[in-house]
């Protein structure tokens, strides 16, 4: 395969995307549009549906471009330009635990994340709480990555259960240097 210049990494939340993503970015030299960074504003105020639609358009009009996810407005933007989709199909525990620590951490060293948000304990604990988005997405996004991957009409789509399997994908790529 040659290294891909337009790739939607897709997963569960905590399944690694962003980190996973910024590797790969670094390593191939094609630039990551942090999909976070298009769809909040400061204050977690979420961007008008029909605006990320935009953004995302204009992202995947570029000719080389990484982004971390794909969300029910715009699904079917990045879906039309990719030419490969990395799926995150970890297990269960697997996802909800890096979520869990990642979040922990960002609750003890106030990191920002997006746009200057921080997580915090409140929405944490909130019924919008990015853990509850897991639990309640999990299943739907396991069964979306493997619907890509079984459409012949779709950009191919590698299916990673594990990280390791996915490391091992990438030394078989060949290192770029920025343009």
């Amino acid at each position: 395969m040659s290294a891909p210049r337009r790739i939607l990494v897709y997963g569960v939340y905590g399944a690694g995307k962003s980190t996973l993503a910024a590797r790969l970015a670094e390593h191939l030299a094609v630039p990551w549009y942090p999909v976070d960074d298009l769809l909040w504003q400061p204050g977690w105020i979420e961007v008008p549906v029909a605006q990320q639609r935009s953004r995302i358009e204009e992202v995947c009009r570029r000719d080389r471009w990484i982004i971390d996810g794909a969300y029910h407005g715009w699904r079917d933007v990045p879906l039309a330009h990719a030419d490969l989709v990395i799926g995150l199909d970890y297990p269960r525990w697997r996802s909800f635990w890096q979520l869990l620590r990642r979040t922990m951490r960002r609750l003890r060293t106030r990191e920002v994340i997006c746009n200057g948000n921080r997580e915090s304990l409140g929405s944490v604990l909130s019924p919008d709480s990015i853990l509850v988005w897991h639990v309640t997405a999990f299943g739907r996004a396991r069964r979306r990555m493997r619907a890509w991957q079984a459409d012949p009409s779709g950009p191919p789509v590698l299916l990673f259960s594990k990280p390791a399997a996915f490391n091992d994908w990438m030394t078989t790529l060949p290192r770029r240097n920025p343009p």
